[in-house]
């Protein structure tokens, strides 16, 4: 009943875009849905604060989402993770929140690497972006996400925040010694334990780097409502810049 009554919330403030500002040239604001004119399978959320101003530059946060919020239907992905947080705190993300959606449960989001960095492409063109604060988070096949993703663009992402993510710490590591990096898991965790974590951090030390690390005890899978809501992660996240 939780879980219905909070959807609904969440989709009544998505379907309440207001208008900008005036002097910012008519930007709508709220949760918008959108979708790839070219790819329409490829459905996705952009996050406005209601306070843009396109005098100002704004950070960028892009969203990987879990596999069950995986689909076509274009909003699910606002249901679990910052999409939640926002709808209850919104004054702690001060920034333009680009949310795709995975169209199948089985892929890995690199397997839909184009679709995403296109996104991005437009969200950036849309909206007047601070280049120097780009930053990546996800959780679970989001967090795996985050990493892989992360490491393939460490030239634009300005730091990254896995949650309860995987994957291969040789692959990796090494190319994130330079990278801020802040990431969760819960030590109950029984869909992806929680070494996952653990080794990939060891590894990035190893390489060099210094990821902030925090385990939540006796929490499960769900670790992204701690780290999105109580942790301080969107501190931060907005204190780290690109050289």
């Amino acid at each position: 009943m939780r879980s219905l009554m909070l959807m609904t919330a969440l989709l009544a403030v998505a379907s309440a875009a207001t208008a900008a500002p005036k002097g910012t040239k008519n930007v709508q604001t709220g949760f918008l849905f959108q979708s790839l004119k070219d790819k329409p399978q490829y459905t996705y959320v952009v996050y406005v604060p209601r306070n843009y101003d396109a005098k100002q530059d704004w950070p960028l946060i892009l969203f990987l989402h879990g596999m069950g919020e995986s689909g076509k239907d274009g909003q699910k992905q606002i249901a679990q993770g910052i999409g939640q947080a926002i709808l209850w705190e919104a004054q702690r993300w001060p920034a333009i929140v680009l949310m795709p959606q995975k169209p199948t449960y089985e892929s890995a989001w690199e397997d839909h690497e184009p679709a995403v960095m296109e996104m991005l492409k437009l969200v950036r063109k849309e909206y007047n972006i601070d280049s120097k604060r780009i930053y990546l988070t996800g959780l679970s096949q989001g967090g795996h996400g985050t990493w892989v993703l992360g490491s393939r663009h460490t030239d634009l992402f300005a730091a990254l925040a896995p949650i309860c993510g995987y994957g291969d710490p040789k692959e990796i590591a090494p190319k994130l010694a330079k990278m801020p990096i802040w990431t969760f898991h819960g030590d109950a965790d029984g869909a992806v334990p929680v070494a996952q974590t653990q080794n990939m951090v060891a590894a990035v030390k190893d390489a060099g780097g210094d990821p902030k690390m925090t385990i939540y005890p006796g929490v499960d899978h769900n670790s992204w409502d701690k780290a999105y809501r109580e942790s301080g992660l969107w501190e931060w996240l907005f204190k780290q810049k690109k050289d």
